[in-house]
C-alpha cells in the first residue's frame, strides 16, 4: 500500500518562470533612477516649468509680479508678424543647411568608404570642424568673411573677380553666408554616420552585382542606398531638429542682423526673454518651436512605422 501511495503521489510542481522582460523586482526601479534622474532633472522638468511660464506675464526683475492669463501670450503671437517672419527664416535655415549638407555628406562618405591613399588621415580631418565650438567656428568665419582682411575677399581680389563685400552685413548675403557656415559646421557628424552606415553594407553584395555587369549608379540605387536608408533618414530627421533649434553659431555670426534677416525663432525668444524681459512671451515662443518639432519627430516616426510595415 505504501508503495502504491509513493507512486500515486503528484509530482511537485516546478517554480513558475517570470515573464520575459518583467522587473525581478520592485527594488529594480532604483538600478534605472539614476539613467532617469538627470532626464527627469535637465529636460522634462525645465520643459514642464516653460510650458507653464507661457500661461504667464513673467517678467524680468524680483519686484515684478507673475500672474496666470491663460492663453493670451499665444494669442498675441498669432498676431505677431515678426515672430512669423522669423519662423519662415527659421525654416529656409534649417531646410538650406540641412539638405547640402546631407548630399556634401554622402558624397565624402562614399569617398571616404573607398580604399584610397592616405584615407585615415582624410578621415580624422573630415572632422576636424566637429571638434570646434560654435563659438569658435564663428568667429573664425567672422574673419574669412571679413570686408578687408577676411580670406574670401583677398581670394576674391586676387583672381580679378572683385572684392571688398560686406558678407555678413548686406541684406541680400547675410543668410546665404550664415547657411554655408551651418553647413560647413555640421558636416563631419552626418559624414561620420553615413559612414558607419556604408560601412555595414554587405560588400559581397556589391561583388556579385558587379559581376552581374552592374554600373557604379546601378550598385548606388539597388545595394547601398537601401541599406543606407535608414541611417539617411534618422540623421536628416535629427538635423533637421538640430538646425530648427539652432541659436549659437548665428548668434555669433551676425546677432540675428542685417535688419533681421538672419533673426532665427530661437534668437527672437532669447532677445524677448533677456534684452526685454518678457519671460512669459519667449516662453510661448519655445512651446510653438517645441510643437513643430514634436510634429516633425511625429511625421517622421510614421513614415519609419509605414515603411517598416510595407517591407
Amino acid at each position: 500500500m505504501t508503495a502504491v501511495a509513493d507512486v500515486t503521489r503528484p509530482a511537485p510542481r516546478a517554480p513558475r518562470s517570470r515573464r520575459p522582460g518583467r522587473p525581478l523586482d520592485r527594488g529594480g526601479w532604483f538600478l534605472v533612477l539614476p539613467a532617469l534622474l538627470p532626464i527627469l532633472v535637465l529636460s522634462v522638468g525645465p520643459l514642464l516649468h516653460g510650458i507653464l511660464l507661457a500661461f504667464t506675464d513673467a517678467q524680468s526683475g524680483r519686484a515684478a509680479p507673475t500672474r496666470w492669463i491663460g492663453a493670451l501670450n499665444f494669442r498675441d503671437l498669432l498676431h505677431d508678424t515678426l515672430f512669423w517672419e522669423s519662423f519662415r527664416i527659421g525654416l529656409v535655415w534649417a531646410v538650406g543647411v540641412t539638405v547640402p549638407q546631407f548630399l556634401l555628406a554622402l558624397g565624402l562618405a562614399l569617398l571616404l568608404n573607398q580604399d584610397v591613399a592616405l584615407r585615415r588621415l582624410a578621415r580624422a580631418l573630415a572632422i576636424v570642424p566637429w571638434a570646434m565650438p560654435e563659438v569658435v567656428v564663428g568667429i573664425m568665419w567672422r574673419l574669412v568673411y571679413h570686408t578687408d582682411a577676411g580670406v574670401l575677399n583677398e581670394t576674391l581680389r586676387d583672381l580679378g573677380l572683385g572684392g571688398g563685400r560686406d558678407w555678413l552685413g548686406s541684406l541680400s548675403t547675410a543668410l546665404p553666408a550664415v547657411i554655408v557656415v551651418g553647413v560647413w559646421a555640421g558636416l563631419p557628424q552626418t559624414t561620420v554616420a553615413l559612414l558607419a552606415g556604408l560601412q555595414n553594407t554587405p560588400r559581397d553584395l556589391h561583388e556579385a552585382a558587379a559581376l552581374d555587369g552592374a554600373g557604379a549608379w546601378r550598385r548606388f540605387h539597388a545595394v547601398t542606398w537601401p541599406a543606407l536608408r535608414p541611417v539617411a533618414l534618422a540623421i536628416t530627421a535629427l538635423n533637421l531638429i538640430w538646425n530648427v533649434n539652432a541659436f549659437a553659431l548665428v548668434y555669433v555670426l551676425t546677432n540675428g542682423g542685417p535688419g533681421g534677416r538672419t533673426r532665427l525663432p530661437m534668437l527672437f525668444a532669447y532677445e524677448e526673454a533677456f534684452r526685454y524681459g518678457q519671460f512669459g512671451y519667449a516662453a510661448a515662443m519655445g512651446c510653438v518651436l517645441v510643437a513643430v518639432v514634436a510634429v516633425c519627430l511625429a511625421a517622421f516616426l510614421a513614415g519609419r512605422l509605414r515603411g517598416g510595415e510595407e517591407r
